[in-house]
């Protein structure tokens, strides 16, 4: 029976630095991660959206060449190397007047932003490059549903990607609340209480794909949870989709008790309001998430009965050129890990392209 490979390389002291924070003192100390478009930043906004739309530039064409905002370009670009990819890993811009413009008019300015901060990905088999994160009624229990599809909450979790992005259009009725934590953070607490368990989080972990198969690959991914590469910590977890591998493919290897009981104290400290920083999402809102760093959860929600209410966020998944080197394990996952040209989901049926509604 295959097992686990145990000779691993992880950092044996608790990290430091603008990666390992707490969510009560991001609570107080907001100026690390909340940014306001002022009026000049909107008043750019809305020239670029408007040049886009006289143009005839296609979504697929907006870069930052063609969507020029240069004072809140310059800004965007330091908030990516000090804030995302080298400070807490995570930030809100708060202000996009979604109310005022037209959903193609919020996508062209998001798609703007967006690409200041990476190159689009693919983030499902059908090719999207815009997602769409709606309730499509969908069940659960069915092997290619992903959460986000559903109400219902999701636990916490990295995006196959380097950055992914959420605008806020629309508002649930309750619920949806959004709570990120510091997986450097995480690491250093296990390493804390118990280090027996650190080690086993650097193996690597059968990971279903949910139907969205490269040509060529396995139903399922096998990558470590925490990576430990040129002096920083990496992470990739999605422990919904490691126990779905458990279920759903008898080749893939078993995980040992360790193994479970690791991933449980990880989920277990993820949700603790001493590590974790909750959001109340406000129309307008850009969320943005170093994945490598941060993971990120969603509360349940109960939506509107009018369908022109319902809850809708736009979705990005982003890879920066300057983004820190991977591990060889993310290659199944990623693909290319070049920067700027990897992460995402390509299948043989992936067609790349742009929606303004989710199919």
């Amino acid at each position: 029976m295959e097992v686990a490979d145990k000779s691993v390389e992880m950092p044996h002291a608790a990290l430091t630095g603008p990666a390992a924070w707490r969510g009560p003192e991001m609570v107080r100390s907001a100026d690390k991660w909340l940014m306001t478009f002022d009026a000049d930043e909107l008043a750019e906004i809305d020239e670029a959206v408007a040049h886009v739309q006289s143009s005839g530039i296609a979504l697929a064409d907006i870069t930052p060449a063609t969507f020029r905002i240069p004072r809140l370009g310059a800004r965007l670009v330091s908030m990516l190397e000090r804030q995302l990819l080298h400070g807490v890993g995570f930030a809100l811009l708060r202000g996009l007047p979604v109310a005022r413009y037209t959903l193609e008019q919020s996508a062209i300015a998001y798609l703007g932003v967006g690409s200041y901060l990476g190159s689009f990905r693919s983030q499902n088999a059908k090719g999207h490059l815009l997602g769409h994160v709606r309730d499509l009624g969908l069940d659960i229990r069915a092997k290619t549903t992903r959460y986000y599809q559903t109400t219902r909450g999701l636990e916490y979790h990295t995006d196959s990607c380097d950055i992914v992005g959420l605008l806020c259009l629309k508002t649930p009725r309750s619920g949806g609340e959004s709570r990120i934590v510091s997986s450097v953070t995480l690491f250093n607490e296990i390493l804390s209480r118990r280090p027996d368990l650190a080690e086993e989080l650097f193996h690597a972990f059968p990971t279903d794909r949910r139907g969205e198969v490269p040509e060529g690959m396995k139903p399922w991914f096998d990558v470590p949870v925490f990576n430990w590469m040129r002096g920083e910590l990496t992470t990739i977890y999605v422990g919904q989709y490691i126990r779905s591998a458990q279920e759903n493919f008898p080749q893939a290897r078993r995980l040992t008790a360790r193994e479970r009981e690791a991933l449980e104290l990880l989920d277990t400290l993820a949700d603790d309001p001493a590590l974790r920083l909750d959001m109340d999402f406000m129309p307008g809102d850009m969320q943005f998430l170093h994945n490598h760093q941060v993971l990120h959860s969603r509360t349940d929600f109960d939506d509107w009965p009018e369908p022109e209410r319902k809850r809708h966020l736009l979705r990005l998944w982003l890879a920066p050129d300057s983004a820190r080197a991977l591990p060889e394990s993310f290659a199944a996952r990623y693909g290319s890990l070049q920067p700027g040209q990897r992460g995402g989901i390509i299948t043989t049926e992936t067609r790349l392209k742009f929606v303004l509604d989710a199919e």
